[in-house]
């Protein structure tokens, strides 16, 4: 019988029953077979408070459904805060794989950028959202520390104080966009980000998200690309009903990384 599989969200979103940050996902894994959990974690916690949080969560998932392992499938920051409470929390010993998908594994070069802003202002706008994630649920939003942990230089330290587990593998999955209108909520984002970085799915740059065994950079089938939102089916449909190359509906993605699952 397959492990379970626990599903990691990333900055921003909190995992809600109305409004399911996976989309239809975690029904096609559960089709599959797949007992599906989540990490629920705080939204904009720093990567040490959600690893705890993580970490508590795969030991009640292993208490509750006596499997040996798990897989975990983790978006954006959720990777981060997976691979501390993996490394730095010794739960590696419960986990069989971890793949991200657009993880900032190596730290983003737009946002080295933007941290070069008067620290004042930064920090205002720190506070500010951390007041909105008090109000949507998060116990301890650190939003001005997890501004800095996505930098260049912190990824290197992170990196080097949080090392891949023996055991466990390890898999990364990039994503782009075609262009500034494949999404209008990321529109300016994308142009930032390619300003600074080169294509990219909103927020990250492929070369930030390259961890373990790397996956390749997947694309659409279709003009608009795969953005930041897309990754995880935040609009509940295909991209396109045509074939060829590239991908059609996210959930193809989802299924080859289900099918290799052990």
């Amino acid at each position: 019988m397959a492990y379970p599989i626990l599903l990691v969200h990333g900055m921003g979103f909190r995992d809600r029953r109305l409004f399911n940050y996976w989309g239809r996902l975690p029904k096609m894994l559960e089709s599959m077979g797949f007992e599906v959990y989540y990490g629920r974690q705080d939204s904009n916690a720093s990567i040490e408070t959600n690893g705890r949080m993580i970490a508590e969560r795969i030991e009640d998932i292993i208490a509750k459904t006596g499997s040996e392992k798990l897989n975990i499938i983790a978006h954006s920051k959720g990777g981060l805060d997976t691979r501390y409470a993996l490394s730095t929390l010794g739960m590696g010993k419960y986990a069989a794989t971890l793949t991200t998908l657009q993880t900032p594994h190596h730290g983003s070069i737009t946002v080295d950028k933007l941290l070069k802003l008067p620290d004042i202002l930064v920090k205002i706008v720190g506070k500010c959202t951390d007041i909105w994630f008090r109000i949507l649920g998060d116990k301890r939003p650190e939003s001005y520390k997890v501004f800095h942990s996505l930098t260049t230089a912190e990824a290197e330290i992170f990196n080097s104080a949080n090392p891949d587990c023996e055991g466990v593998r390890y898999r990364s999955y990039a994503f782009v966009m075609k262009g500034p209108l494949s999404d209008i909520v990321l529109c300016f984002t994308n142009m930032v980000v390619a300003h600074f970085e080169g294509e990219n799915d909103g927020l990250l740059a492929p070369r930030a998200v390259k961890w373990g065994e790397f996956m390749g950079v997947k694309r659409s089938v279709c003009r608009r690309g795969i953005s930041h939102c897309d990754e995880v089916d935040m609009r509940r449909r295909k991209f396109s009903d045509k074939k060829g190359e590239g991908v059609s509906d996210i959930l193809e993605v989802y299924k080859e990384i289900a099918e290799s699952l052990p």
